[in-house]
This record gives C-alpha cells, structure tokens and sequence, in this order.
C-alpha cells in the first residue's frame, strides 16, 4: 500500500509541474484585434449601388459601390458647352489687323518714293511730311488695336481656364463618388443600403485592417523591467487544437496605468490583480483572425 501511494503522489507532482511548464510557457497572452476603419461618403446624393455583405473581405482600392452622379454629369457637360461658346468669341489677330497693315505698307512705299522726290525737288518736304505723320498715325493704330484684341483673347483664356477647373472639380467629385475600400481588410458593419440617400461626411461601412494587425495582452508589474518599446516578440497564433503558428511581432504601445486583470486572459502570474495593457504589432499572413486568442513571448 506504501508503495501505490508513493506512486500516486508522483504522478501528481509530474502532472503539477507539466502544467506549470505550459502556463509559463508564454510571458502572456491576449486576443488579436484590427485597427476599425469607418469610411465616410465622399459624396452626395443617392446610393445606386453598394455590393458589399459584412465578414467581406476585400482589397485596397476596390470599387464597392456608386453615388448617383447624374446631376454632376449634366454639369460638366453645361460647363463644356461654356468651353465651345468661348472658343467660338477668340479673335483672329492676324485677319482682324491685315487691312490696317496693308495701309501701312502702302504708307511706307509712298514715303519711300517722295523721299527720292524730295531729293530731286521734284515734291515738296510737307508732302513728305504729311506721308511721315500718315506712317506714324496707322502705326499707333495698329498697335493699339493689337493690345485690344490680345486683351479680349487673354480675357477668353482666362474665362477657359476658370472652366476648366470647374471641370476638374467636377470630375473629381464624380470620383468621389465611387465608394472604394481604403485598406485591405474587412468588412465590420455597414451602414446604408441601396436606394438610400447620402451626404458627404455621412459614415457608409466600418472596416478592419487585417493585413497589420495587433494582439492586446497583458502583463504583470514585475514583467514591465523586461519589455520596451519597439522590441521585437515571437507571437504565437491557434491554428488548431493543440497547433500554433509562430509570428513576429513588435511592442508599438505599454499601458502607463494599471487595471484589473480581465477574465478572459491568463498571465505568468495568476496571483496578481492589476496588469498592463500592451500592443503587439503582427504582419497578418492570412492565419490569423479578428477575436482570435494568441501568445507572446519576449525575446531575451
């Protein structure tokens, strides 16, 4: 009978300290979170089309839905036609001004020609004169009526220019309009159905980001001498009963206040009441999930 007992109180020790070797096998443990994205209408007017469900998974930049862009379309058009009209008022310089230079050219073969008459006292210097007063009249002439035809075309170009970034504003109102995923993640809760009407600001669907994500966990007191900020961690993620798959991980955030330790997480030292939150920064490579539970231990 001494021996059976003896044998029995073996095997507990040896179960006791197998259980003691798995709890201390981590330094802690917590639950995998996403950083919560709520994405906003960029636009307004009514939602023609939003093909998303919640627990979707989607890609950076994918186009999920429409805003009714009708109304901006018939704008733009309008202003396009503001465009055509102001192109259809441009001057000709050149045509508006050949007939004035063409007096000026006949002005200086005139000049030319009593000056040789001058010359041989043939005509008198007040002809000449009078030629020279000519030249110099159609000259000014032509000038200021260059100033004032570039003046109306620059006028027109600057009357362009104000269209075309109405257009631009437009166009990327139009743009807005189309409802896109800005991370790669997914899809948490959505807010507006087809049909519905939107205004820009107004929150369309919340996403997570389950490309970065993090393990909340916690420490005790005595475990905060071994940790800093930006230190690199192994993090261990379920991937069946009795597997776990190893991560890489980095301390990006250490709680400055201590709390209550929370039901649900285990630390390396079950007797302590107060703990402290930390973050652990993990590359998600598709194993691991939103509420999933996971381990760390610190690199030493």
């Amino acid at each position: 009978m001494g021996t059976n007992k003896s044998f029995l109180i073996t095997i507990v020790v040896t179960l006791l300290s197998a259980c003691n070797h798995i709890n201390n096998e981590y330094d802690a443990s917590g639950i995998f979170e996403t950083t919560e994205i709520i994405v906003s209408a960029k636009g307004s007017g009514e939602i023609i089309s939003f093909d998303v469900s919640e627990g979707q998974n989607v890609e950076a930049q994918t186009s999920l839905g429409l805003i009714d862009t009708t109304q901006l379309y018939l704008k733009k058009m309008q202003l396009q036609a503001n465009i055509r009209s102001t192109n259809s008022r441009r001057i000709n310089v050149s045509r508006q001004i050949a007939a004035l230079q063409q007096q000026i050219e006949t002005q200086h073969r005139e000049q030319k020609r009593f000056e040789m008459l001058v010359k041989q006292n043939a005509a008198n210097q007040k002809q000449l004169d009078d030629i020279n007063a000519q030249v110099v009249m159609l000259e000014k002439q032509l000038d200021a009526q260059i100033e004032t035809l570039n003046n109306s075309n620059n006028s027109l170009t600057n009357e362009q220019e104000s269209l075309a970034i109405q257009i631009a504003l437009i166009n990327d109102q139009i743009k807005n309009c189309i409802i896109k995923s800005p991370i790669k993640g997914t899809i948490l809760t959505k807010y507006t159905e087809v049909g519905e009407s939107t205004i820009q600001g107004k929150a369309i669907f919340k996403m997570g980001n389950i490309e970065n994500m993090y393990l909340r966990a916690y420490i005790t007191a005595s475990q905060l001498t071994d940790i800093r900020l930006g230190q690199q961690v192994k993090v261990y993620s379920d991937t069946g009963e009795s597997d776990r798959k190893e991560h890489s991980g980095t301390i990006t955030w250490i709680s400055d206040e201590a709390e209550f330790t929370p039901k649900t997480i285990q630390t390396r030292d079950e007797r302590a009441n107060l703990v402290y939150a930390i973050k652990v920064a993990v590359t998600n490579d598709g194993y691991i999930k939103k509420g999933m539970y996971g381990e760390i231990r610190f690199n030493k």
